[in-house]
């Protein structure tokens, strides 16, 4: 159920990258469980090189419910852990959308 036009851009996981990467970076930490899998989606690396990078792989151009996206994890890791530095390619974290701002606002 997507309650928003457009969602809030979160990563699973922390991501020193991205971090760092912002002049006045932040980070928050929210456990997966407080948000309705209902409202998520999941995209295996940053949304957009994930949907225009074309190299074969097969979570490319794809959208992940929770359940499909711990599947992916179970097979391919947290690209975190196995591309830190981005030399492997897009994929530094994978992006959570968040469709819903009730969990959010407890944070604000």
């Amino acid at each position: 159920m997507k309650k928003m036009k457009y969602p809030h851009y979160m990563t699973l996981g922390r991501c020193k990258w991205l971090k760092e990467w912002y002049t006045t970076g932040e980070e928050i930490q929210i456990q997966i469980s407080e948000f309705n899998p209902d409202i998520l989606s999941f995209t295996y690396g940053d949304l957009f090189p994930t949907m225009r990078y074309k190299d074969g792989k097969p979570y490319r151009e794809q959208i992940y419910t929770f359940h499909e996206i711990m599947k992916i994890i179970d097979e391919y890791g947290l690209p975190q852990a196995w591309n830190p530095d981005g030399d492997k390619g897009p994929e530094r974290y994978i992006e959570v959308q968040v469709w819903d701002e009730e969990v959010l606002r407890k944070y604000l």
